[in-house]
């Protein structure tokens, strides 16, 4: 945070073919990897930064492994990858290796996925828990992914179901219509998402036995269909990119907000339509845990611009009213 950190000037250094890895590193993880070597201006976790991204501890497309690095598959424009991230102790340097034909997509948007183009100091709080939780978060940045299509369908698969319900299925559809990881890939524990074409050919009863219903079903393939227009949203401001998803039947501001936090690194995409949401921060800033959409967003009015990252920090804080009634029902359709 300002203040508390020298700026340094960020460094990379790309190349391909073998590389010496650092001690703890397995050996494995360097073959026919690329790699780039990138110093943020400031303190950076990993977990805070990129969690966002997992869905659910068995996620077929991220790992989080015991040596502190974490691995992703993505589909990227120029194909399938795969990218380790990992800190290295004692440097500030975080080093990402991919593999696959999309390795070169990822390696030079590493600084970016890493909250690179995000600024945190933009953040004033104006409630002593967000000023105590950032000073113990200083690791916090918003990511920017640059791919909507990985983050719309498991955002759509989340949508009015438990986040068991939506886990299973995309750990389910991923497993079974995408690809394995290229590379090492975390031990062969990965995969990556289905293309949309894919996706757009699922059946009828496979959906079914993901537990997926016939609304969101149908809004995943409708999505799909028009899959490039809605990637070429990366390049529009948020609120924009957010009116073109919602172009699509099925699609509306709960999905949009979640999209666009993870694929634009937007600061101020609050999530409305959430069921818990809005009574954590009303808890939270102000002893209110009946608080509705639009209490919510009064309550975060003085941090337009960065309500996201609002809502995020309280969340991180932990402050949340305790439950007192009963936990949402888990779907099962499979039996239907």
């Amino acid at each position: 945070m300002a203040g508390r950190f020298d700026p340094r000037t960020s460094r990379t250094t790309v190349r391909g073919g073998q590389v010496a890895m650092p001690s703890g590193v397995p050996r494995q993880a360097s073959a026919g990897g690329r790699v780039r070597t990138w110093v943020p201006d400031g303190p950076l976790d990993l977990g805070l930064v990129l969690g966002p991204l997992r869905r659910g501890p068995a996620d077929p497309t991220f790992r989080a492994m015991p040596d502190g690095s974490v691995w992703r598959a993505s589909l990227t424009p120029g194909g399938p990858g795969t990218l380790r991230v990992r800190v290295l102790p004692g440097e500030g340097a975080v080093r990402g290796e991919a593999w696959g034909p999309g390795a070169e997509w990822l390696l030079e948007r590493l600084p970016e996925l890493l909250g690179a183009s995000d600024d945190p100091d933009a953040f004033v709080p104006r409630h002593r828990l967000l000023a105590v939780t950032r000073h113990r978060r200083p690791g916090l940045r918003l990511l920017r992914t640059g791919l909507v299509l990985e983050s719309l369908i498991p955002s759509i698969l989340e949508q009015k179901v438990t986040t068991d319900e939506a886990y299973r299925a995309w750990r389910l559809l991923v497993r079974k219509f995408g690809e394995p990881a290229p590379g090492p890939a975390a031990g062969g524990r990965l995969w990556v998402m289905p293309a949309a074409r894919t996706w757009a050919l699922i059946p009828s009863w496979e959906w079914h036995r993901a537990g997926v219903d016939n609304k969101r079903a149908s809004t995943i393939v409708r999505a799909v269909r028009v899959a490039a227009r809605l990637e070429e949203a990366v390049r529009m401001p948020p609120a924009e990119a957010r009116g073109r998803l919602e172009l699509v039947p099925g699609i509306g501001p709960w999905t949009s907000a979640e999209v666009v936090q993870r694929s634009h690194g937007a600061a101020d995409a609050v999530t409305v339509g959430d069921l818990h949401l809005p009574g954590i921060v009303g808890w939270a800033l102000a002893g209110d845990r009946f608080a509705d959409d639009a209490a919510m967003l009064a309550l975060l009015e003085p941090y337009a611009g960065q309500r996201h990252r609002a809502a995020r920090l309280i969340l991180l804080s932990g402050k949340a009213p305790a439950r007192r009634a009963p936990r949402m029902p888990v779907g099962d359709i499979r039996g239907i």
